[in-house]
């Protein structure tokens, strides 16, 4: 069992300080007090570890390590950074917040309905506790479950948070540590789980030190954004604990209730046992001792429900997947796009796959890779699966970052709603997607070294090369202007056609929760009309038709900008139309109930 690293706080109010340096022969911990420096040599422990323990250390105590009479490092394993990256790393006793959330459990997985948000722009102020005064907002509208981009301190003010160098440090401009204690706490008082968005695949291009210490990275796998984490080469025992011992302090130190692990297809573990299932046992084991519920999900580009199946099934035990699928073949039928990876989803008869079989490259050829990609579903319910219609990366992977709003009709923007809150998954919205918000979420950051500046504005010029030769500018990602016009705006309450668009999400949101047949991950089946025009309704089936089954639903969906017809006859009052006028629909009395108007949602069925 490896010591957890870092400044930890002992139970009689000292302070022991333990660090892997295995490249080093020596190693001093500096406590540092304005421009006093005290240096006090640390006891060298097996393995490459090294300690040293001291009485009287006050909270915020700032200190550093010197590595072989070398500079002053900050701590790998720092909970707080108060002045930065580069500088020197705080002592931090997390026990000082008196928590209110003594009855709080958890929220179940087939309960789940994410808000995913990136904390800068989420609010003018960009701090967790400016969330706060939203929250119940958040909940009336239905969601359940906050996931917060990633927080570990990051260069600078302003970035996504995928560039972090200090996992266990919550960002300082944030509010650092004791500001995201207190939006957990408010969260749960309000019935709202939250998530953190992790990043274990690799470490940000500045203000990384870890290399300086040990071997933290590996030299035999790349990721697209720098180093592989070293989790099965020589000395990758330490760093496969230094990510374990931060799984435990988010459920420990901040009460989260689950973390969504990052583009695991880059985390390159070849050892018997996968980093990501030791993740999940680490987490479901800290779950059982403190009595909550707690959920590991994952992104995957792969289509691989390895990752879900139990470990006695070949699998890792993760709870829960993105599915890409879904937002790709969404946003091709209703922009009509089809560059890049979206070549591959460009027939709408793969509808009824995607959503009675979850992925649509289930181990079928793909054009945009040039093989086969995938596998399928193993058959598991669909609340093992998180699908969307509009995230960080699909936003802001565009050149000028524009939402889907921007891209389609206020129609389409309810179709599209309807799509996502009415499939057999779990659903995420991004931050103001369900009032349409009208500012676009662009990529920015905010580094000081001059060439990574120079070298992330090439990258995303090169990238949208195309772009520039129709005479446009990409956004540069430096510029405070372009984080600033990521900003929400919050401007629903007083524009009719988004307080419409938000009611949508608030009214399907609610019937997922009331509907029987929508709480059934299993039961669901899915065809294109056949005497539909080209093929474009499509019709989903929620639920069984047995008496004691809990009765169906039967959603259409015209995914076209036509009005058609439905090929029944004597067709009841629907249940639910997305075109209704209080959502600004254009939907009125009187209509025929076999018309579908354009991009229009009709709900028919016998919910008990």
């Amino acid at each position: 069992m490896k010591p957890r690293c870092g400044a930890i706080v002992q139970s009689d109010g000292s302070v022991r300080w333990i660090v892997w340096a295995p490249k080093a022969d020596r190693v001093e911990v500096v406590l540092i007090e304005g421009d006093t420096r005290t240096f006090h040599e640390m006891t060298r422990e097996q393995q490459g570890f090294f300690s040293f323990l001291k009485d009287h250390i006050p909270n915020g105590q700032r200190y550093a390590y010197c590595l072989d009479g070398g500079p002053e490092r900050p701590d790998p394993a720092s909970c707080w950074q108060p002045d930065g990256v580069n500088q020197a790393s705080a002592v931090l006793r997390t026990d000082e917040f008196t928590w209110s959330d003594e009855g709080w459990t958890g929220v179940s997985r087939e309960d789940l309905v994410f808000y995913e948000l990136h904390v800068g722009t989420f609010t003018p102020e960009g701090t967790f506790e400016a969330i706060i005064p939203r929250l119940a907002t958040l909940r009336d509208l239905g969601v359940t479950a906050l996931e917060l981009m990633p927080v570990g301190q990051f260069s600078g003010t302003r970035n996504w948070g995928y560039d972090g160098v200090h996992p266990y440090a919550p960002q300082h401009s944030y509010g650092g540590p004791h500001g995201l204690q207190r939006l957990v706490n408010a969260c749960h008082l309000h019935d709202l789980a939250l998530f953190l968005d992790v990043v274990y695949n690799h470490i940000g291009p500045e203000g990384s030190y870890l290399g300086e210490y040990g071997p933290y990275f590996t030299d035999q796998y790349r990721t697209p954004w720098g180093a592989a984490m070293n989790f099965d080469a020589r000395g990758s025992d330490a760093v496969r604990n230094f990510v374990l011992d931060n799984v435990t302090m988010w459920i420990d130190a901040y009460h989260v209730d689950g973390l969504r692990l990052d583009a695991v297809h880059a985390i390159y573990d070849f050892g018997a046992r996968h980093i990501l299932q030791d993740i999940k046992e680490t987490a479901d084991k800290t779950a059982r001792a403190r009595g909550r519920k707690i959920h590991i999900v994952a992104e995957s580009d792969l289509n691989d429900v390895r990752l879900l199946l139990p470990p006695a099934e070949g699998g890792y035990g993760i709870d829960a997947q993105w599915n890409d699928d879904f937002h790709h073949m969404a946003h091709v039928a209703l922009t009509g796009e089809r560059q890049g990876y979206y070549e591959d989803y460009v027939e709408t008869e793969q509808f009824p796959k995607l959503m009675e079989h979850t992925f649509v490259l289930d181990g079928c050829y793909s054009p945009h890779r040039g093989r086969s990609h995938g596998g399928p579903d193993a058959g598991l319910p669909g609340d093992h699966f998180i699908v969307c219609i509009q995230n960080h990366d699909q936003i802001g992977n565009r050149a000028c970052g524009e939402r889907l709003n921007a891209l389609v009709s206020s129609a389409a923007q309810r179709l599209a709603a309807s799509l996502l809150l009415l499939a057999p998954y779990l659903p995420l919205l991004f931050m103001g997607e369900e009032y349409g918000e009208e500012h676009p979420f662009q990529f920015f950051c905010s580094f000081s070294d001059s060439a990574l500046i120079e070298n992330v504005r090439r990258g995303r010029r090169r990238e949208f090369e195309s772009f520039h030769a129709h005479g446009r500018e990409v956004p540069d990602p430096q510029d405070e202007a372009t984080f600033a016009a990521s900003r929400l705006t919050w401007s629903w309450e007083t524009d009719p056609r988004k307080a419409g668009l938000r009611c949508v999400y608030q009214d399907l949101l609610r019937f997922r929760r009331e509907c029987p047949a929508l709480r059934d991950y299993s039961q669901r089946s899915a065809r294109m009309l056949p005497d539909a025009q080209s093929g474009t309704i499509l019709e989903l089936v929620r639920g069984e038709r047995r008496p004691d089954a809990g009765g169906i639903i039967q959603a259409f969906f015209n995914l076209t900008a036509q009005p058609q017809s439905l090929p029944f006859q004597d067709l009841p009052a629907p249940l639910w139309t997305s075109e209704a006028p209080h959502y600004d629909g254009e939907r009125r009395a009187g209509m025929p109930h076999d018309l579908l108007l354009p991009y229009e949602c009709l709900v028919f069925g016998s919910p008990q």
